[in-house]
């Protein structure tokens, strides 16, 4: 078994939490998994770079309510 191959896994959104990254997605011309990809890619660069997550304030939840 390769080790660069992808793993798949399930994952459960809300309907609100899957229509934002969908549009977000469109807007950055992705799939829904590729932008769901790139965003835990981004996270966990930064993670790394900087021992913290994105933002402080990561489990506070935003404006939209995506629940």
């Amino acid at each position: 078994m390769s080790e660069n191959r992808k793993k798949q896994i399930p994952l459960r959104l809300s309907a609100k939490l899957y229509d934002a990254i969908a549009s977000w997605a469109e807007d950055d011309f992705r799939s829904v998994n590729g932008q769901i990809e790139y965003l835990l890619t981004e996270c966990v660069r930064q993670r790394k770079k900087n021992g913290k997550y994105v933002s402080d304030e990561l489990d506070i939840p935003p404006e939209l309510d995506v629940e």
